[in-house]
């Protein structure tokens, strides 16, 4: 499974913990570093697709403001969200 983060991330410590959790850290390395390692851009890319995606779920006023009460009538709400974006 992989770990998609942003270039904040790219921490050692983070990576490292990541790693011990048995999970793929894609995140680009600060060029600065001595020992940079490999980034799958591929994937990397796909870390934005979800962060755009999160935007546009967020322009839906009722997700953003979170007037539910409940957690399933909020979690309700994001699926129909997901549907609309998806049928656009």
């Amino acid at each position: 499974m992989y770990l998609l983060m942003d270039s904040v991330y790219g921490g050692g410590d983070l990576r490292a913990e990541a790693l011990e959790r048995n999970l793929i850290p894609v995140v680009p390395a600060h060029p600065l570093r001595k020992h940079p390692w490999q980034l799958d851009k591929r994937r990397y890319r796909q870390r934005n697709e979800i962060e755009r995606l999160f935007r546009r779920i967020k322009a839906y006023r009722r997700v953003f403001t979170r007037y539910d009460k409940l957690d399933v009538v909020y979690a309700t709400f994001i699926s129909m969200a997901l549907i609309c974006e998806h049928l656009r």
